[in-house]
């Protein structure tokens, strides 16, 4: 057996039917992942800084650019939003997708994006926005007929190959850019749904 079936089995083997299975198994991976997830934008986020936010829901003397800690706040808020439903394997939905943007990006929006531009937290994105080296990403016209098209191709997976599923899903999600920001969270974290 591989290293990947190893570890499938060694995450099945624990039961997560509850949040509080789902906590204690996720209390130091939530604070790495959101960590290791901020600093590919910000290099000035710490862990310290995250573990405080997580922990203690504050950090004292800090003295970088406040929006680093609006974005490290909301992935605490998202990881409690999302462990319930990972807990029931709630379905991943257009709707979970939006509210889950919604939850991170809330208060993060610059005013270029959300005044001059109309963008939301929680809503697609309403101009033509792209990511990556090729400058790739969906109309925004075309956002959730392309959702819709991944996640049924999704659903055809079942419970088979999960992590290479997530993966993909993460990958995909990105090229189609729900919203103005944060897309690359998002898809982090709702790949860790279904």
């Amino acid at each position: 057996m591989g290293k990947y079936e190893e570890a499938v089995r060694l995450w099945k083997s624990y039961g997560l039917g509850t949040e509080a299975d789902l906590g204690r198994r996720l209390d130091s991976f939530r604070i790495l992942f959101a960590y290791n997830s901020s600093r590919i934008e910000n290099e000035a986020v710490t862990y310290s800084d995250t573990r405080e936010i997580f922990e203690n829901g504050r950090v004292l003397n800090y003295s970088g650019d406040p929006r680093a800690l609006f974005e490290l706040a909301n992935q605490r808020l998202c990881y409690e939003f999302l462990k319930p439903r990972l807990a029931t394997r709630e379905p991943l939905t257009i709707a979970l997708i939006k509210e889950t943007q919604g939850v991170l990006t809330s208060g993060t929006y610059d005013e270029r994006s959300f005044v001059e531009q109309g963008e939301r937290p929680g809503e697609f994105k309403k101009h033509d926005y792209v990511t990556g080296i090729a400058e790739v990403g969906s109309l925004p016209e075309d956002v959730e007929s392309d959702l819709t098209e991944l996640l049924a191709e999704l659903a055809d997976y079942e419970d088979k190959d999960t992590l290479t599923v997530a993966a993909y899903f993460h990958a995909r999600f990105d090229i189609s850019i729900l919203s103005r920001t944060a897309t690359g969270a998002s898809g982090g974290r709702c790949s860790t749904i279904g």
